[in-house]
């Protein structure tokens, strides 16, 4: 059960945030590797019974860089080694199209956080949208959820430019959790 303070879902960007973000996209499973301490954030956020969703941008399947086929391997994959860590990624919401598309999906646009809150049947208040780029802190705001910029992948020259008011700054996505959970009981001074 959720505590009445806590989020019932968080909402993440996965490029930059969860994993290395690459300029020449995650094309196989080879070329995805974790970010520091992001699994063992997705464990506390699970163990606090709070459920995550990740929201990303997928261009390269518009692009015919990577097939979509390929995208949902590394999702499953994804989600597999976070179970494998004590985690849960409960969904994930991609936007394959490229600018000229005009979707509502592709981040800056909230289509994609209107999607994950109609999927977890929640309220934007208080819901937290992780991410690394001024377009998910823009989709974010749009959305009516509240934006957090982490300085991993594009943060820190992120951080540089104008940010969404309201926006929370943290080193890495471990950070946001330890801040949105407090210290762990047993890692309490005595």
């Amino acid at each position: 059960m959720v505590s009445a303070s806590l989020p019932p879902v968080v909402l993440l960007d996965r490029d930059g945030v969860l994993n290395e973000d690459r300029t020449d996209y995650v094309k196989s499973l080879d070329e995805w590797v974790w970010l520091p301490g992001a699994r063992e954030a997705l464990a506390r956020l699970r163990s606090a019974g709070i459920r995550v969703g990740v929201l990303t941008n997928q261009s390269c399947v518009s692009r015919g860089i990577v097939p979509p086929q390929t995208v949902e391997a590394v999702h499953e994959h994804m989600r597999s080694e976070a179970e494998a860590a004590g985690g849960r990624i409960d969904a994930v919401f991609h936007c394959p199209h490229v600018d000229a598309d005009g979707c509502d999906c592709r981040k800056p646009l909230p289509g994609l956080v209107h999607r994950a809150l109609a999927h977890f049947r929640c309220d934007p208040e208080g819901v937290p949208f992780v991410g690394d780029a001024p377009r998910d802190l823009q989709a974010a705001a749009s959305g009516g959820v509240r934006p957090v910029l982490v300085r991993t992948g594009k943060g820190t020259a992120s951080e540089a430019g104008a940010l969404p008011a309201g926006t929370a700054v943290h080193d890495d996505l471990a950070a946001f959790v330890e801040a949105l959970l407090g210290a762990a009981p047993e890692d309490a001074a005595c």
